[in-house]
């Protein structure tokens, strides 16, 4: 099964998430993730959904889509080369005498401490999702507090 991106442009009008949730709900679908804010244009929103799927699957999810009234424009993104990127805020342990090896790692992956408690460090990471894995996975050591993610947005490249 792969994973797909798959951008839906939506009239920004009350209870169009969760029609399109439900869509999926009821079809079987699963949403890996899912974002929603403005698009470019005023009164339409973009939502950016990741599933996984083959190619059928993937046409049965498009065609269901269009038949939602509020759906203007539904795109697979994975089918192209795109930038994707996903927010994490991960809270770890952090002692002082343990600050100097996270700062390491958050220096390695190019995060950013944002908040800093008396035996915890609140961090930031911008990036695909294998590199925000990645991150979880060497931060998990030290334990982690809390985490939270913002799931994959993501645009073509290029012109398009």
């Amino acid at each position: 099964m792969m994973k797909h991106a798959i951008s839906v442009l939506v009239n920004d009008q009350p209870g169009v998430l969760q029609r399109v949730s439900g869509l999926f709900g009821r079809r079987g679908f699963n949403i890996e993730s899912i974002t929603v804010g403005q698009s470019e244009e005023e009164g339409l929103s973009r939502m950016v959904i990741v599933t996984q799927g083959d190619d059928k699957t993937l046409e049965q999810i498009e065609k269901q889509l269009y038949k939602l009234i509020d759906v203007i424009k539904v795109v697979n993104l994975s089918s192209r080369p795109m930038v994707s990127r996903e927010l994490a805020l991960i809270k770890v342990k952090a002692e002082p005498a343990e600050r100097p090896e996270i700062m390491g790692v958050v220096e390695t992956f190019r995060a950013a401490v944002v908040d800093i408690g008396s035996s915890s460090l609140m961090v930031q990471v911008v990036g695909d999702t294998e590199k925000i894995d990645a991150m979880i996975e060497l931060l998990r050591p030290y334990g982690i507090r809390e985490l939270s993610r913002t799931g994959v947005t993501a645009m073509i490249r290029g012109n398009a």
